[in-house]
């Protein structure tokens, strides 16, 4: 017979592997390198707080508050360590207490056991449950009788475990409690509207507001002169509002999505069968089999062990493997089964445990500093200081204009005449230029750059979570979008891992059908059941009714105990494994006449839809690699099936290697093939991590999958590890970015393409978002320094970075996917974040706008016929029509922005709800504002023809872009103010 899957074995020291020699340096090490700019960060899967607190106070130069909304707190992680730390030393404390009274006592175990409380219908309390087993208390369990003793007052069978039926699971939660923690609350929305607050230009601009409404009522009287400090305040409590609401709307998804990676399923046993639950279900009482890999999910005593071998440095701190058996029998929850298997009773749950205690006393971490985040902070910072410097310049020349008399009201008088204007209106005055130098800081500074970072992870998250991918990190999300190289599995990710007895050689000869027992002998029939019943971590459950069995364990066991089925005074030993490893092992093999012979020198299919996955993930420069622990042949088989390889002729080494042969080279000689292989056969984990660092050190991007205890090197090394969620261990899931639901590798191609969506979505932001910044930034500073005055006001500007910056970001950031995503090739990690393709874009719609738009300010009263009409109504009709000309050219400047590089900008608009939703109510709003709140913001109403020029010179946008992509642009990038974010090493062709 042959099998798949080998037994458990043993995993060495931590940083040693007796096949694949001493341990050589980590590429991830020197990934982040000694690299002066603080903003150049390739990946944050490894950066220390300390080189993430560097990047960040680099940053913090405008809108601190609003920036890092999302971002990992780096206050509040100190912290967690340090709670973590006493809550150890606290556990520990006590436990060397007791045991130093026990040693004081001289160890004498009494006869009788001890007085137990009693808990409900059961003999024993949770307080006597907790002594025995947080205190590893081996005197108490001997007085209870043990294991045997303590399931007797727990009524629990160690071999069928609990009843299991809902009446006894509600008594047992009763008694002691559910397998729950309590949740820290969230933030309520009042604080998420009091961080928007705290916004420093923000707060400028109440202070303006609340000076400006006192002088204005002042001088005008309150039935009008509440007009301009009432509107700022309005416009800044609803910039502050949409900002609070965004950003409670992602905390809550933040926090659903966590909840979903807490939620672990693991097998029970209850009536004498294995059934799959919620880590939350768990009661006192249940018998939980363990594996290596899991979790342990609660506080208990071992029962039965075969090796048991528990990692204690989650709960201990010390990175030391605590083996257990009968002298050492307590299993603390959140440990994790490094070696081995065996069966334990649940003593206790929830908050009775200590790492209930020490989930009830920390908080999930709601945000993590990703590369990307990174790198649009840099170039936010950079952006902010120059719209610093320009608001300074405006401040600077509308001051010195003013004072020095060259400053006219809408009427033509010069607003100052030293000694002759009132100081409070000389303070008015001087309020209102401070208030434009403010605003126009506030839409220079691109605040949604950031955001929309956020924004789009989130909405990312969410649907991945449909695709069946769970995100862990947050920063897998953006990678996986330039990702050069995925090393797969091959059982269970690009098969079905459904195996089945197909072949079965016995006695020397064939067996057929496999289950026909009629050519056996009764000692070799009698073996093979022995053989099948006992050499597995499986079970058969017969249910009452007689009913079809039901066979639980990995599918090489089911498979073989489904074989053992139909086929119906010595020791012996039994072993499973691959074939050719098992014979090899074998001297001497008993054949159809029961004798024992000397020996001489005499699958699982593809998975639907993988071979188009493969081919996918081919076309758009991603290369698959089959790294698997079966042999060659079989690899082989499979690669050519899956589309990994074209044909067998093509089968040669270094496109297919052996494990042993690749494990056996140098570094250089392992760098040097590795791009080359596409096939690994017979290799160990240990043989996927070495080839997951020479690819990285070749410069690629690469993803790996696993779902093995010891694939967690090769998972944690990877730019993304991606663990199994249906096969893979807690210890593989622990180490991995996303977890693949399915364990279907259609489902990582799917996670490629969403993290090409990432990158494309924040690129279509930032072409939007730049755009208005040159366009406004343009049009007031020229305005200010050429006539004292700004077309573009102070509420104006802010309705205006509500719509860049909140409603665009939500708008861009949740564009699907598209196929046309596929068909170009990965993003490089250092690539430009303005392409070539944006700047060109960008460019042309800003030069568009900045030369209409200055046109109507200058000679917009000619050209709208306004020259007869009074002067001061003239000018507000001239800066209504460019306010309203300026938004719309926003709102089809957005229809551009979806498709930078594509000619048809509303293909599969219809499609995005949400994205039609906010263009359709920014017009419906806009309408409103110039209609009917024009006491508010300085506007007058439209006439109709004048509402058709503001759409039309919005709506040229459009077949300007269109035109504007005919423009060929030079594949170098330009060398343009933003390289200093790029970082400095080359990439190599494969990623850019």
């Amino acid at each position: 017979m042959s099998y798949a899957n080998g037994s458990p074995h043993r995993l060495p020291p931590p940083d040693t592997d007796l096949e694949a020699g001493p341990p050589t340096a980590r590429s991830g090490d020197f990934d982040d390198g000694d690299v002066s700019d603080p903003f150049d960060i390739t990946r944050t899967k490894n950066a220390s707080i300390e080189r993430l607190r560097r990047w960040r106070q680099a940053a913090l130069v405008l809108n601190a508050s609003r920036r890092f909304r999302y971002t990992l707190d780096l206050k509040k992680q100190e912290e967690k360590t340090q709670i973590l730390r006493k809550i150890r030393a606290h556990a520990q404390a006590i436990r060397a207490a007791y045991l130093f009274k026990a040693a004081g006592d001289g160890q004498v175990i009494e006869t009788t056991k001890p007085p137990a409380a009693s808990a409900g219908e059961f003999p024993i309390g949770q307080e006597q449950l907790a002594s025995v087993s947080r205190e590893h208390d081996t005197v108490a369990l001997q007085q209870y009788g043990g294991v045997a003793g303590i399931s007797n007052l727990l009524k629990t069978n160690l071999e069928k475990g609990i009843h299991g039926d809902d009446a006894d699971l509600l008594k047992r939660r009763n008694a002691f409690g559910s397998n729950d923690y309590p949740r820290k609350k969230g933030r309520s929305f009042w604080m998420f509207m009091w961080d928007a607050c705290k916004d420093l230009t923000l707060i400028i601009l109440m202070v303006a507001a609340a000076a400006s409404l006192a002088l204005g009522i002042k001088s005008e009287g309150i039935e009008e002169g509440w007009y301009d400090g009432g509107s700022i305040a309005f416009a800044v409590i609803l910039v502050i509002v949409v900002t609070a609401i965004s950003d409670y709307k992602q905390s809550l998804q933040f926090r659903n999505l966590n909840e979903e990676k807490r939620n672990i399923h693991l097998e029970v046993i209850r009536g004498g069968r294995r059934i799959e639950i919620s880590i939350y279900e768990i009661v006192v009482g249940d018998v939980i089999p363990l594996n290596i890999g899991n979790q342990v999910p609660a506080d208990g005593i071992l029962i039965t062990g075969h090796s048991l071998a528990i990692d204690e440095s989650s709960m201990t701190g010390e990175s030391k493997i605590v083996h257990k058996d009968s002298k050492d029998p307590f299993l603390m929850s959140g440990c994790k089964v490094a070696d081995g298997s065996g069966t334990m009773l649940v003593t206790g749950v929830g908050v009775n445990t200590e790492w209930g205690l020490l989930m009830a006393s920390i908080s999930e971490d709601t945000g993590e500093e990703t590369p990307l985040q990174v790198r649009l902070n840099g170039v936010a910072t950079f952006i902010g200081i120059v719209g610093l410097s320009v608001a300074v310049v405006v401040l600077i020349v509308l001051l010195a204009r003013f004072f020095s008399g060259h400053t006219r009201d809408a009427s033509g008088n010069v607003q100052f005449k030293a000694g002759k204007t009132k100081v409070g209106d000389a303070i008015d005055g001087a309020i209102k230029i401070v208030t434009v130098a403010v605003t126009i800081v506030v839409v220079a500074v691109p605040e949604g750059l950031p955001l929309a970072v956020t924004l789009t992870l989130a909405y990312s998250m969410r649907k991945m979570m449909a695709d069946k991918a769970l995100v862990r990190r947050l920063s897998a999300c953006e990678t996986m979008g330039s990702a050069t190289t995925i090393c797969s599995d091959k059982t269970g990710t690009l098969t079905m891992n459904q195996m089945t007895v197909v072949e079965a050689y016995a006695g020397g000869k064939k067996n057929d059908p496999p289950g026909n027992k009629s050519e056996l002998s009764p000692k070799l029939h009698s073996l093979l059941i022995e053989g099948v019943a006992q050499n597995t971590n499986g079970s058969v459950y017969v249910p009452e009714g007689g009913n079809d069995v039901e066979v639980s364990g990995s599918p090489t066991e089911k498979a073989i105990l489904h074989w053992g089925l139909e086929a119906d005074s010595e020791v012996h030993i039994h072993w499973k494994g691959a074939a050719e490893i098992v014979l090899a092992c074998c001297t001497r093999y008993i054949d159809a006449n029961d004798q024992l012979v000397d020996m001489d020198e005499e699958k699982d299919p593809c998975r639907p839809g993988v071979k188009d996955s493969v081919e996918l993930c081919q076309k758009s420069g991603v290369k698959v690699k089959m790294v698997t622990g079966d042999n060659v042949k079989t690899a082989k088989a499979i690669a050519v099936e899956c589309g990994i390889l074209n044909s067998l002729a093509e089968a040669t080494e270094p496109i297919i290697i052996e494990g042993k042969t690749f494990r056996a080279m140098t570094d250089a000689q392992r760098d040097e093939i590795a791009e080359a292989i596409s096939v690994m056969g017979r290799s160990s984990p240990n043989d996927k991590l070495l080839l997951v660092q020479a690819l990285r050190r070749k410069g690629h991007v690469v993803a790996v999958t696993g779902d093995g205890t010891n694939d967690a090197p090769a998972l944690h090394e990877a730019d993304i590890g991606l663990a199994m969620g249906i096969q893979g261990t807690e210890v593989a899931k622990e180490s991995s970015d996303i977890i693949i639901l399915d364990d279907n590798f259609a489902s990582v191609v799917k996670v490629v393409r969403w993290g090409r969506s990432v990158y494309a979505n924040i690129q279509k932001f930032i072409q939007f978002q730049l755009t208005v910044n040159v366009a406004a930034l343009v049009i007031n500073v020229v305005a200010a320094v050429s006539s004292g005055d700004v077309p573009l006001n102070a509420v104006q500007l802010l309705w205006v970075n509500l719509i860049m910056d909140t409603l665009g970001a939500l708008a861009l950031a949740t564009e699907p996917p598209t196929d046309h995503l596929m068909d170009r090739p990965p993003v490089g990690r250092r690539e430009p974040l303005i392409t070539n393709i944006m700047w060109r874009n960008l460019l042309i719609q800003a030069m568009y706008q900045v030369s209409v738009l200055l046109v109507l300010n200058f000679r917009g009263r000619s050209i709208l016929g306004l020259t007869h009409d009074k002067n001061d109504h003239a000018i507000k009709v001239k800066n209504t029509l460019i306010f309203n000309a300026f938004v719309l050219s926003q709102i089809f400047n957005e229809f551009n922005a979806r498709k930078p590089d594509e000619f048809n900008i509303f293909s599969g608009v219809t499609k995005n709800y949400l994205f039609m939703g906010i263009v359709g109510l920014t017009v419906v709003l806009q309408i409103i504002i110039i209609e009917f709140l024009g006491k508010f913001t300085s506007t007058v109403r439209l006439n109709w023809k004048q509402w058709l020029i503001s759409v039309i010179i919005g709506f040229i946008s459009w077949p300007l872009a269109v035109v504007g992509k005919l423009i060929p642009v030079p594949d170098t990038p330009i060398n343009n103010v933003f390289s200093r974010f790029r970082g400095r090493r080359k990439e190599p062709e494969a990623s850019q």
